[in-house]
């Protein structure tokens, strides 16, 4: 999350100074107005180029790149994104949603999509600071479908036939009912974010998916909708194809229960059980160990604790990359897909405690806890190095969702970077003591953020009109219920 906002950019946006006129304090240089509930940034999508990297040389440190234009709803964050954590940060739930007919397998390599034509995140801030022609997969009758349940990879035949006969029971539309707990994993250590000074032993292969267990034991979601049992149990995807028109789970992470489907959790540790290190570009991204702070040689189920201070995670789905079908990444990297397309949705429960740390300087993340989605580019290539390396100097995408700027402090920006780019001085409290739920929700191409009520389930699938309310609800300016709106390009 670099801090860098151009002249061009600033101009380009326009902050709604509503919420400002009661009152605004300067804070090394950041400005905040008032503390909201809900933030909305409109106008995101817009035309435009990056430069795609096309090539890395771990010998000569050479980077090559390609112009590549986007356009389209939400562009160019409609393209793949990875979702990241920085530490102290407790992270006890986290579910993706997206539209019934959306997914997000990967496309075939063959189908390759048509466009137009620094290190706190590792790109600027104080912290660390389509048109498009690809065919969307569904898992169907007979696909082998996997996921990560109790810390054992889990493989079955889909024998859910879209709904045939019983159709499934309607989604409650404030999300399903919550999660029945299955047993938490034993913690395992968990890798850290930053390099290692020295290379690591080469990566061991990860494991081959564990036998298919019967089909009784874990009987895809769909089937057991109508029988009033939550997909939280097992922890699977419900069924993309769902008839209601709701958004399907794709993904659903759960602490407590050690539940991790349709999803990896990954670091910056390559070398150190899987992906690379050399002494050119450094780390590559790596599976994460339990606690965050060290590499894996397979996809681990993040552990039910505090995610220490400057301790990064990086969330994409459980589809590795295979035969280009993510572009170009840096090779021996470990290589998973984003989070497709241009309405998706993020929910989290979340904690953000102070542990008491000051930086040595604004540079040093310590005590900055953090949450932000990059273009899934940027970690496939190199998020924190030479910038010729990644297209995030060019625009290729990042929002940041709740920032903290300053160790200890307890307030949570929201920015935009990229070739449009802009940042709300409201802001939102950092959650200090406990947790809260919270939604990211992309779509018409606004960017919606907004705290939600203790008893929201992240159930098999969201409510549409439950969506389309939050949307609504937060697309103006209201100090009465403390929602902001941040107008982009003008």
């Amino acid at each position: 999350m670099k801090s860098f906002i151009t002249a061009a950019a600033l101009l380009a946006a326009t902050v709604s100074a509503d919420l400002c006129q009661e009152g605004v304090e300067d804070t090394n240089g950041n400005f905040f107005c008032q503390k909201v509930n809900a933030i909305t940034y409109t106008g995101v999508g817009h035309d435009g180029s990056y430069n795609k990297i096309t090539s890395m040389d771990p010998t000569t440190g050479a980077c090559s790149s390609a112009p590549y234009g986007y356009s389209g709803s939400l562009s160019p964050l409609d393209e793949e994104v990875s979702i990241h954590l920085r530490g102290p940060m407790l992270l006890k739930q986290f579910a993706v949603y997206m539209p019934h007919n959306s997914s997000t397998s990967p496309p075939p390599a063959s189908k390759a999509r048509r466009h137009v034509h620094d290190k706190r995140h590792g790109h600027a801030h104080a912290h660390m600071h389509k048109e498009r022609n690809a065919e969307e997969e569904k898992r169907a009758l007979g696909d082998i479908v996997s996921a990560l349940i109790d810390g054992k990879w889990q493989t079955w035949a889909n024998n859910y036939n879209g709904g045939a006969a019983a159709a499934a029971a309607p989604a409650v539309e404030t999300g399903a009912p919550a999660a029945a707990p299955a047993p938490a994993p034993a913690p395992a250590p968990a890798p850290a974010p930053a390099p290692a000074p020295a290379p690591a032993p080469a990566p061991a292969p990860a494991p081959a998916p564990a036998a298919a267990p019967a089909a009784a034991a874990v009987e895809p979601v769909a089937n057991r909708v109508g029988s009033g049992s939550s997909s939280s149990d097992s922890g699977e995807k419900s069924d993309p194809a769902d008839a209601t028109g709701n958004w399907a789970r794709q993904a659903y992470y759960n602490s407590e229960a050690g539940i991790a489907a349709g999803l990896v959790f990954l670091n910056h540790q390559g070398g150190d059980g899987s992906g690379t290190w050399d002494m050119t570009y450094g780390n590559s991204l790596s599976y994460a160990s339990k606690d965050g702070t060290a590499g894996a040689p397979s996809p681990q189920i993040l552990a039910d604790t505090t995610l220490a201070s400057s301790t990064e995670i990086v969330i994409m789905t459980d589809q590795p990359c295979t035969d280009g079908s993510c572009g170009y990444t840096r090779p021996d990297t470990v290589a998973h897909h984003g989070f497709d397309g241009p309405s998706k949705a993020f929910f989290f429960e979340f904690g953000m405690p102070d542990d008491g740390q000051g930086g040595a300087s604004e540079y040093d993340a310590v005590n900055m806890p953090a949450i932000w989605m990059l273009n899934a580019q940027i970690p496939l290539t190199l998020q924190y190095g030479d910038p010729k390396c990644s297209c995030w100097t060019t625009g290729c995408g990042e929002f940041d969702v709740f920032e903290v700027l300053a160790a200890g402090d307890t307030r949570c920006k929201s920015t935009l970077h990229g070739n449009v780019a802009g940042g709300d001085s409201d802001y939102f409290e950092r959650p200090t003591n406990g947790t809260i739920k919270a939604a990211l929700l992309l779509f018409d191409d606004n960017i919606h953020i907004k705290i939600l009520d203790d008893s929201t389930e992240f159930g098999p699938n969201m409510g549409t009109t439950f969506l389309k309310e939050m949307a609504a609800d937060t697309m103006e300016d209201s100090v009465e219920k403390l929602v902001s709106l941040f107008k982009l390009g003008g």
